[in-house]
């Protein structure tokens, strides 16, 4: 249990709302977005949007790498049209397909998520992941950040195995919706209003074209949502109790978890039919 910022003789499981510093109840100031600390009681009345969450300090450097390799790896897959026809070896090699992981291909479990069909399909994911990327980032850390977005890059490649384990599948999707997860996360327990926030709408709208447009992973955005929620509420937790090396550990517990339950999941859809397609 974590103690005080301003009494370390007393334990208490409240963080202040804006901060997330442990506070014991001497400290505690109610406020309509949950308890403040002393140092920040003075805010209560502040408006708090997405942007709230970031450090002033910090940049987002991971997200730019991130964006660069996925461009890289687009251009070199050779999808450069707006169909979804064509593609070198780096595509074929890449993309995720059931059989193929439970061939031995393993790699394809994150290749995939690098790979996209066209130039549309990227165009929309790079957008969300400058977006997410430049918020998130500089609220967690590097280091965080991409754990998190390695956790739900798995994830998402389970959940498109689960779902359609015969479908040839690829894009970054997963790993966004799981920095959508993350957000999400990092924003409530700050006491910010997901909703309010932008947040909890981009979540459900990109949700509900999941299922509506046909030919996306629904399986693979479920995925990447799920695991990288887990993995943020774990590292949150562990910094919560000023133990990161745990939040790392679990957060990797939910990756490896994910890399199991595909490569089952891709051994079992051997048996189940051929080819259905290319999911985004």
């Amino acid at each position: 249990m974590a103690s005080c910022y301003r009494h370390p003789n007393r334990e208490t499981n409240v963080s202040c709302s804006n901060c997330g510093k442990p506070i014991c109840p001497s400290c505690m100031t109610p406020t309509p977005v949950g308890m403040r600390c002393p140092d920040c009681a003075g805010d209560r009345t502040k408006v708090r949007t997405a942007a709230t969450i970031r450090s002033a300090s910090a940049t987002n450097t991971a997200t730019i790498a991130l964006i660069a390799v996925n461009v890289i790896v687009f251009l070199a897959s050779g999808r450069l049209g707006f169909g979804d026809s064509g593609g070198t070896v780096v595509y074929e090699k890449g993309l995720l397909f059931g059989p193929l992981v439970a061939d031995g291909e393993y790699w394809r479990l994150v290749t995939s998520g690098f790979l996209h069909a066209n130039l549309w399909h990227i165009a929309l994911n790079m957008y969300l992941l400058w977006i997410l990327g430049g918020m998130l980032e500089p609220a967690i850390g590097v280091a965080r950040f991409l754990t998190v977005y390695l956790v739900a890059l798995l994830g998402g490649a389970f959940g498109a195995l689960v779902v359609s384990p015969l479908s040839q599948t690829v894009g970054a999707s997963g790993a966004i919706f799981g920095l959508m997860g993350a957000t999400a996360v990092v924003m409530h327990r700050r006491g910010i209003n997901i909703f309010e926030a932008g947040i909890g709408g981009l979540i459900l709208i990109n949700l509900v074209l999941s299922f509506v447009i046909p030919g996306i992973s629904v399986g693979g955005h479920l995925g990447g949502l799920l695991a990288g929620g887990l993995a943020m509420l774990a590292i949150h937790e562990a910094d919560r109790l000023r133990q990161p090396v745990y939040g790392y550990v679990a957060a990797g517990v939910v990756g490896v978890a994910m890399v199991v339950g595909a490569i089952l999941v891709a051994d079992a859809s051997q048996f189940v039919g051929g080819y259905t397609g290319i999911n985004l």
